[in-house]
């Protein structure tokens, strides 16, 4: 009896999702998301329209989950206590992507799955690194991701890709990874799409 009273009493003077997280054992989280380097609509000039398809990234376990990932050496991997992803890492990363490639014109349609049975072109991607590595008193956020550009119609590889991204933060403070993982994610992006243009036939510096 004592229990249940002294359990009603935590979840009274708790507020919200705290209490369901006191009661779990689970530690509340501030939530983050990432941008793309831009939202802003590019016009390439293409005569020709094609639908693009940005696959689920595949990635190995430790990096499936919406945990922000510090490596404080090569052989250990942990996770920040105070802070998430609102997604896993590898939705994380395919909203980037269908954001990225969104703004131009030169897809009719840009998401994670084809508007009919099948699209154009389908990005296929791998999920290598997306953590921060622990460096003096500060950290170095690495992320690298392999990819290919698939041509729907014959399942051709039509370009692959392995592109690499860091930034530097100046402590291991969530306050100092986060907006560095911001500064790493838009050169990956942008290195993603300027790649996958190219793929499909459209040269970047030609979009405005």
């Amino acid at each position: 009896m004592r229990l249940t009273v002294a359990l009603l009493v935590l979840t009274m003077t708790l507020p919200g999702c705290a209490a369901l997280s006191a009661l779990k054992g689970e530690p509340d989280r501030d939530v983050f998301e990432l941008r793309p380097p831009s939202d802003v609509p590019r016009q390439c000039g293409q005569g020709r329209r094609a639908e693009l398809v940005i696959e689920p990234p595949k990635t190995r376990g430790t990096l499936d989950t919406d945990r922000i990932m510090i490596r404080p050496n090569e052989l250990q991997t942990q996770y920040l206590p105070d802070a998430r992803w609102g997604d896993t890492v590898p939705v994380t990363l395919q909203t980037l992507l269908v954001r990225g490639f969104g703004v131009y014109d030169a897809f009719t349609h840009v998401g994670r799955a084809p508007l009919g049975t099948s699209g154009d072109y389908a990005l296929i991607s791998e999920i290598n690194d997306f953590n921060a590595e622990v460096v003096g008193q500060g950290a170095i956020i690495r992320l690298s991701v392999n990819a290919q550009m698939v041509n729907e119609m014959d399942a051709r590889v039509v370009s692959r890709g392995r592109f690499t991204a860091t930034a530097e933060a100046p402590t291991t403070r969530t306050a100092d990874l986060i907006p560095a993982f911001d500064a790493a994610g838009q050169q990956l992006v942008t290195q993603m799409t300027d790649w996958g243009l190219r793929a499909v036939g459209v040269n970047p510096a030609r979009c405005r």
